[in-house]
């Protein structure tokens, strides 16, 4: 799952950016396809990050997992045009995968609770175990006093 979109891409690379980025056909248009693959590669990136910590997919998504997930497809982005990717780009990049590391060490919570683990086999009740002394105070005991 995708945590950003298209739009998101644009707001940080001009849509002239993302055609000289794409359109390897020479179209002039931007390649939708090629764009969601970047995208989609850098949310699957971020899964594999997050899913030490919370259960995939997520039902709702912290803010920062856009945020990540576009400044990693832009990296992508690049990765595909040209092998020297723009040093901006590449320190975006570095930071979001920092990020992510300080995510699964549990360093960065991302307000969302992961699930329960289901109830066990038994019916969802848990065993309760009990240990008892032996009386030491008895009434035979207590009647020498």
């Amino acid at each position: 799952m995708a945590y950003c979109t298209a739009a998101d891409i644009y707001k940080i690379l001009p849509v002239a950016q993302v055609i000289r980025l794409t359109d390897d056909d020479a179209t002039g248009a931007v390649d939708t396809d090629r764009l969601a693959e970047a995208i989609d590669a850098a949310a699957e990136e971020i899964d594999a990050w997050i899913g030490q910590r919370c259960k995939l997919p997520l039902t709702t998504s912290a803010p920062i997992l856009g945020k990540l997930n576009a400044d990693m497809a832009v990296y992508n982005l690049y990765g595909r045009y040209s092998e020297q990717i723009p040093e901006t780009r590449a320190d975006r990049y570095k930071a979001a995968v920092r990020v992510l590391e300080k995510i699964a060490e549990g360093k960065i919570s991302l307000g969302v609770q992961p699930e329960p683990d289901p109830p066990d086999a038994g019916g969802g009740h848990a065993a309760i175990q009990t240990s008892s002394r032996e009386q030491q105070f008895t009434t035979t005991l207590m009647g020498k006093y």
